[in-house]
């Protein structure tokens, strides 16, 4: 649902690009052009065999914490979002349709679900799950997104509510098992880079 460009946007970057030299485009220059209407419909739904293909974010910050009582620092910090039929909270996800690559949906379902963007990182699995609503199978596809930027008017932001939380909170909010699985994968891949950078900080 949502974060959308035309062919023909995409091509007249490109073309002006290659006229004033390399220029990286999506997502670094284009990532905060959110449409403000949700895709809406499945006419353009990815399948296989059967199963709805979903893809979803986990975006997490670090909120620097308070230096006056001498700790400082940073906290880790994730957003959930709430089902738009209840009070439900969730990582944001929806469909992956024909016409987008895997990235470009997650990103475009985070920006429409939870109205943010950033760096989309490398993904953390799938998982099949499933479907409260119809009793059918799902692929769920899972990235981290380290976010950017907030933005303050976004396509379902009168339909959602969105919350930072920490860690334990957002496992313990967060009420879809594959989700949580997918939480634990990011938190543990977040606790190695941290170790493998205060390694590299000790050899220098």
């Amino acid at each position: 649902m949502g974060l959308f460009l035309s062919r023909n946007l995409v091509n007249f970057l490109v073309s002006f690009s290659a006229k004033k030299g390399p220029v990286e485009l999506f997502p670094v220059q284009i990532k905060d052009v959110v449409s403000l209407v949700s895709r809406t419909g499945r006419h353009l739904q990815r399948y296989e065999k059967d199963r709805r293909q979903v893809v979803g974010c986990i975006p997490y910050r670090y909120r620097k914490t308070d230096q006056s009582s001498g700790g400082g620092g940073e906290e880790l910090e994730f957003l959930v979002v709430s089902s738009p039929k209840g009070q439900r909270m969730m990582f944001p996800k929806g469909g992956w349709e024909l016409d987008e690559t895997i990235e470009h949906a997650a990103l475009r379902e985070s920006a429409e679900e939870a109205g943010v963007t950033g760096t989309l990182e490398c993904k953390l699995g799938e998982w099949r799950y499933k479907s409260k609503s119809n009793g059918s199978f799902h692929d769920g596809h899972m990235f981290p997104l380290l976010v950017q930027k907030e933005l303050d008017v976004w396509p379902e932001k009168h339909v959602r509510q969105r919350r930072w939380v920490t860690a334990d909170e957002a496992k313990e909010l967060c009420q879809q098992l594959w989700m949580k699985e997918a939480l634990e994968l990011l938190i543990q891949r977040l606790r190695q880079q941290k170790n493998g950078q205060a390694v590299e900080r000790q050899r220098a």
